[in-house]
């Protein structure tokens, strides 16, 4: 295998900012970037901006308007397609374009098409380096790489808590447990997933939008309400996710021993679900996600909701927010209050993880491994 070199991810680094400029608008693609360096110069950059829309090589080759000078990079933080799309392989304008050498960030997951594009590359003489700055290319496509090596729903949980691990006062009280900052980032990521969740406990004591509110904009996933027994249909015409312009988009999620006469008459969105332990089953919900072509849902989980996803091992991710308070009350709800552990390795784990600093606050996330 041929081996980077030493600036190959300085340019590398560049890319992936551009590919992030796609950030939530991609879908259901996974946000890229490309550059093209000449003489150890980025002449040209491109990105992935919406599906159906160029890729980012394209975008990079048109940019620069010309052919690339001899012995010029090309810097891609994703593996070339080499299959004819809504948009054309991109492997073929490369070789078209006199390309000497490829770096690529990360191999397409898809085991379909896993390495095709590098080998076609290879095979036609280019020089190819693969595997530069790895992590950080992958870490954009959470969704996007989970659906097309697992073929089902990449499912996350967002938590906040206090540093002895409240999610509220032990009288519900919890605006706000973190800054503007973490505030904001969820924001982000809620604009990242196509779907969020949250319970009819938040929904009625919150009244939360469930959306993406940005300077750039505002923007409506789809959103899941499970509500086992349609609790909130008495409040439905207080709640925001009923009411506001993107109602369209709230779907109840209910047991299939509910009567949904009453949600119906009201033309609500509804899916009917199977329980476990008196609750929705998550893998019930994951499997009709797959169905509808659902790639990712951001679940916001109170404690028990979350205490129960972590025991049923029904997610496969943490948002966990943490802020630099202490409630030091017992009565006060946090993660796993009726659990009763024996030793370490009953933890539950994250992998993968990624620290940011948000103001005062911080953000730990990372795939979840099950207790032992």
């Amino acid at each position: 295998m041929i081996q980077p070199d030493r600036n190959d991810s300085q340019f590398m680094a560049r890319a992936i900012e551009l590919a992030r400029q796609g950030w939530g608008r991609t879908y259901p693609n996974p946000m890229v970037g490309a550059v093209v360096v000449e003489n150890g110069v980025v002449v040209s950059e491109g990105w992935h901006s919406a599906a159906g829309h160029a890729h980012a090589e394209i975008e990079a080759f048109r940019a620069l308007g010309r052919n690339p000078q001899p012995g010029a990079s090309l810097y891609v933080t994703l593996e070339p397609c080499s299959t004819t799309g809504r948009t054309g392989a991109c492997t073929e304008a490369i070789l078209q374009s006199g390309i000497q050498r490829v770096v690529v960030g990360t191999i397409d997951p898809n085991p379909v098409h896993r390495g095709a594009g590098l080998d076609h590359l290879r095979q036609a003489g280019i020089e190819v380096v693969e595997g530069v700055l790895a992590e950080d290319c992958a870490d954009m496509n959470l969704l996007f790489n989970h659906w097309m090596s697992q073929q089902t729903p990449f499912l996350a949980a967002k938590i906040a808590t206090t540093l002895d691990g409240k999610f509220c006062a032990a009288n519900g009280h919890s605006k706000w447990i973190t800054g503007e900052a973490a505030r904001k980032d969820v924001m982000r990521w809620r604009r990242y997933f196509p779907a969020i969740a949250a319970s009819a406990e938040t929904i009625l004591a919150d009244n939360p939008a469930l959306n993406s509110r940005l300077p750039e904009g505002h923007w409506c996933p789809r959103r899941f309400l499970f509500d086992r027994t349609l609790k909130t249909l008495p409040h439905a015409h207080t709640l925001q996710v009923f009411n506001d312009a993107q109602a369209e988009q709230t779907t109840l999620v209910c047991s299939e021993h509910t009567d949904i006469s009453s949600a119906q008459l009201s033309n609500f969105n509804i899916w009917q679900l199977p329980e476990k332990n008196n609750h929705i089953d998550l893998a019930a919900f994951r499997n009709r996600c797959r169905e509808e072509a659902i790639q990712g849902v951001y679940i916001e989980p109170g404690p028990r909701w979350t205490s129960a996803l972590l025991a049923e091992q029904s997610i496969d991710y943490l948002f966990h927010y943490i802020a630099p308070k202490y409630m030091a009350d017992t009565e006060a709800p946090g993660i796993g209050k009726t659990r009763r552990t024996s030793s370490m390795n009953e933890a539950y784990t994250l992998a993968h993880t990624r620290n940011k600093s948000l103001a005062d606050d911080l953000l730990v996330r990372g795939s979840i491994l099950p207790a032992q």
